[in-house]
């Protein structure tokens, strides 16, 4: 296969990768050479975490951070600090079709994108939840509802969230942000606006870490905003049985009852070649968090004040 200046030798395309739905390394491979230009814009400035499937989903998976050394010269890498281990490691960056194909050919199913850009790794450019169902249980209405009540704090802030299914149980909401602040202040900022939405349904929504304590509430997971923490990629496989993709969203549909695997590697191209990417231009709606601080302290002792006089 030649793709650009480079000619890549794909291997074993007939190993069965998705059993349930009989789908190969071929169909993947063939599937992010369809997306590639849809997926390179999302992708082309960040380091990615890759998630390996050797023998397909079911058999031994790996996340794979350091790029190998066997890896063809072309394929970017960045240099990533360990701030806690010391040290570094050379992520790898996916800015072409021939690296994702590439990539997809070293049995990478997922791709799981860090937060912030390469040319600034303690920036985030984004600020993520990651919103599942209820422990042990599958009420995606109940996790569609989180969502769009976190999309209404988010536009009382005058902040521009977006939506992705997360092709497992549930949804990612996405806010882009101008880089004018560390993942300590955005991290604290994600905190504080889960917790505005947690005193006003404090019966369905909760910022406990520990499993057993939420009480059937849904856990608002803003932990996500941490140096060296990732996301799952916007149109990313996932290593999982159906051959299920991340996929972008606009709200309407979430209203409409959206699913978090509705979508998988056969149906997504057809998805887009009816409708544009509902995350195309994103970062045009990039904020400054921290000048939206005051009106959340605001919202946050309005709630205070009711409880007290309620």
């Amino acid at each position: 296969m030649k793709i650009g200046n480079h000619r890549l030798d794909i291997s074993s395309r007939d190993k069965i990768f998705f059993p349930d739905r009989d789908l190969t390394k071929g169909d993947l491979v063939d599937y992010y050479e369809t997306m590639a230009e849809v997926m390179i814009p999302h992708m082309e400035h960040y380091g990615v975490n890759m998630h390996r499937f050797p023998d397909g989903v079911g058999g031994k998976d790996f996340y794979h951070k350091d790029t190998p050394d066997y890896f063809p010269d072309w394929i970017e890498r960045i240099e990533f600090p360990r701030r806690e281990k010391g040290g570094s490691f050379r992520a790898p960056v996916v800015d072409s079709k021939a690296a994702l194909v590439y990539l997809a050919d070293q049995a990478v199913i997922a791709h799981h994108l860090y937060l912030a850009r390469a040319d600034d790794l303690e920036k985030p450019d984004k600020m993520v939840y990651d919103l599942d169902p209820p422990e042990d249980t599958e009420d995606f209405a109940a996790t569609r509802r989180a969502a769009l009540e976190l999309e209404e704090v988010m536009e009382e802030l005058d902040m521009t969230p977006f939506v992705q299914t997360t092709g497992s149980k549930g949804f990612h909401i996405v806010v882009p942000l101008d880089r004018s602040a560390g993942f300590d202040e955005i991290r604290q900022f994600a905190r504080d606006v889960a917790l505005l939405l947690v005193r006003r349904k404090p019966d369905a929504y909760t910022l406990e870490q520990r499993k057993d304590k939420r009480g059937g509430r849904i856990f608002l997971d803003y932990l996500r905003n941490a140096y060296g923490a990732t996301s799952i990629a916007p149109y990313s496989a996932r290593g999982r049985p159906g051959a299920t993709v991340a996929t972008p969203l606009d709200w309407g549909e979430v209203e409409d009852g959206a699913h978090p695997r509705d979508w998988d590697i056969t149906n997504i191209p057809g998805r887009l070649a009816q409708k544009d990417d509902p995350w195309k231009g994103l970062h045009r709606h990039a904020v400054r968090a921290m000048s939206r601080r005051g009106r959340l302290d605001e919202l946050l002792d309005a709630e205070d004040r009711a409880q007290e006089e309620g």
